[in-house]
């Protein structure tokens, strides 16, 4: 309801104005505990609880890679519900993405265009925040009570003045400044922003790279004590044998599981003037093929790997159908933006794990 009154309001903005000031909310209820336990009582969800990676989630429901791209808000997003939160994505250097507008609001589609190009402020930016929610254990950290039924997924990719042939020392960079802190990590090589990255979803370089992080993974295991799944987000626009050569190559170098899918570069029936912007759509025009990569997912995995669904989750209908047809988790980002955080007791409430 209080979503309702203010949407309106927040439309007005430019929506990067607007998504800070949300962040924004969001910290100042952090930074204040008896307004952060007010907000956990209000979004108090019943527990649905799902294993995947090896990991145990609350519910089958995480907020998607983007919303909180330098761990601003963790615990205040933690409070309204998420059984898990992906952070990032995270660069191994500052950067600043794309020039400016690069967003964009689809009303008539309910949707959403980015062209963001990873902004980001570092992987040492984002330790430093996320410091503040563990403390030292053993031979690495604990997580701070608040948090510690919510897993956390760090989200990687590689900067955008970093060739391709040099990224796998970005991502075996970040891995391993992230590992003591994430509950598992999101390779993220399918973002249509970043020139070139998408390439490295080809089954040679993809090899190379996840051969080499699925290394380093095992030394960081050993290293602190602790299991270290690594997930690999992949592209819409794959052809079906693009696709096969990637799953074919996760499952051989030891991966825990896909995240399926990114933003798209397709147009089709659009009716927003703002359809012909460049950029990765997402949102209910993403909901059809995120639905068709999922069952070939599915299909091609046989069960081998936990799969999380992602794009055009707009409703406790479409998240059940991404269930039902055989993801283990699913993740939202732009029903938010449209629907606002009442979509998280919609979903978690009605939703039914498989």
């Amino acid at each position: 309801m209080i979503y309702r009154l203010i949407r309106p309001l927040l439309f007005r903005l430019e929506p990067e104005t607007a998504h800070r000031l949300t962040l924004l909310a969001l910290r100042l209820v952090q930074s204040f505990p008896p307004a952060l336990w007010l907000l956990a009582l209000a979004y108090t969800l019943p527990e649905k609880p799902v294993r995947a990676f090896g990991l145990r989630f609350k519910n089958p429901l995480g907020l998607a890679a983007g919303y909180d791209k330098d761990a601003f808000a963790v615990a205040g997003l933690s409070a309204l519900g998420f059984s898990h939160i992906e952070i990032g994505t995270v660069t191994s250097l500052p950067q600043h993405g794309n020039p400016t507008p690069r967003l964009f609001r689809l009303v008539e589609d309910e949707a959403v265009i980015n062209r963001m190009g990873f902004p980001s402020r570092g992987s040492a930016y984002v330790q430093r925040r996320l410091q503040a929610y563990y403390r030292p254990a053993g031979r690495g950290y604990r997580r701070k009570p608040f948090l510690s039924d919510v897993i956390l997924g760090i989200n990687i990719g590689k900067n955008c003045e970093t060739p391709n042939d040099q990224a796998v020392f970005d991502y075996l960079s970040l891995l391993q400044d992230f590992a003591p802190y994430a509950d598992y990590l999101a390779v993220n090589v399918s973002s249509p922003n970043t020139a070139g990255l998408r390439a490295l979803q080809g089954r040679a370089a993809l090899e190379d790279l996840l051969t080499q992080l699925h290394a380093q993974r095992v030394l960081e295991q050993a290293r602190l004590g602790k299991r270290l799944p690594l997930l690999v987000k992949l592209a819409p626009d794959l052809s079906l044998a693009e696709l096969d050569d990637a799953l074919e190559v996760i499952l051989r170098t030891g991966m825990d599981g896909v995240i399926a899918v990114n933003t798209t570069v397709e147009r089709i029936g659009l009716r927003s003037a703002l359809g012909r912007e460049s950029g990765g759509l997402s949102g209910s025009p993403l909901r059809g093929k995120s639905e068709a990569v999922l069952r070939q997912v599915v299909s091609r995995l046989e069960g081998r790997l936990p799969i999380i669904s992602v794009g055009g989750v707009m409703s406790l209908e479409d998240a059940q159908r991404r269930l039902d047809m055989g993801a283990s988790l699913v993740q939202v980002y732009t029903g938010l933006v449209y629907h606002g955080p009442a979509l998280i007791r919609q979903i978690v409430r009605g939703i039914s794990p498989r």
